[in-house]
């Protein structure tokens, strides 16, 4: 068995053995769009999963910078709306985890497959961290909840592109290497991930 078919293997174990938590803003008190906003900032999993999308984004360059964040928020509005209408989704919470995981792994191999596998990859993802955003909907109206949280997945992206992109040019500047330095970030994302599976 490989390292990396290994690596794999913890990961599906370790996810499965995770638990949910949630603690966002109630939207009787703030509104609905900020319930919304505030629900993807209060799950360090879905953050850590929002910025390795940005990072991979920046990684793969051209088109991908734009298509890969852009299938993760449509896929997620759709997993929503499953949601909404009661379709059941398994494992959602275990593979919110399972993307934090892969998705640092991809960032620190620095994976550059074709952008449409891409967008399928992060949108396969994307349905898990939408259907759970509807799940815990609650009193919050859905359209401006949707908003909401659809503009913070897209500034987690931008937060992630701009990281990679900041490290980038940092590096060039000190005659370092970069790349080195944004693996090193998302292979801090999965390790961060596995710990909140293991959790």
């Amino acid at each position: 068995m490989t390292r990396l078919s290994s690596l794999l293997l913890l990961t599906v174990v370790s996810v499965f053995a995770a638990s949910s938590a949630s603690a966002h803003v109630p939207p009787g008190e703030y509104g609905s769009l900020a319930a919304g906003f505030s629900h993807p900032l209060f799950g360090i999993d879905h953050v850590l999963a929002m910025i390795a999308v940005g990072l991979w984004a920046g990684v793969l360059g051209g088109r991908a910078r734009w298509i890969v964040p852009a299938a993760f928020v449509l896929v997620m509005v759709a997993g929503f709306g499953l949601a909404l209408f009661q379709v059941p989704l398994p494992a959602v919470e275990p593979m919110i985890l399972a993307s934090t995981i892969l998705l640092g792994l991809v960032v620190a191999v620095a994976v550059k497959i074709d952008v449409r596998l891409c967008a399928a990859l992060v949108g396969f993802f994307a349905v898990f961290h939408g259907h759970a955003h509807g799940a815990e909907l609650g009193t919050a109206g859905a359209l401006e909840f949707g908003i909401g949280f659809a503009l913070a997945t897209a500034a987690l992206h931008s937060v992630g592109f701009g990281i990679g992109m900041l490290v980038e040019r940092l590096s060039t500047r000190f005659g370092a290497q970069g790349g080195f330095v944004t693996r090193g970030l998302g292979l801090a994302t999965a390790i961060a991930g596995a710990g909140l599976a293991l959790t």
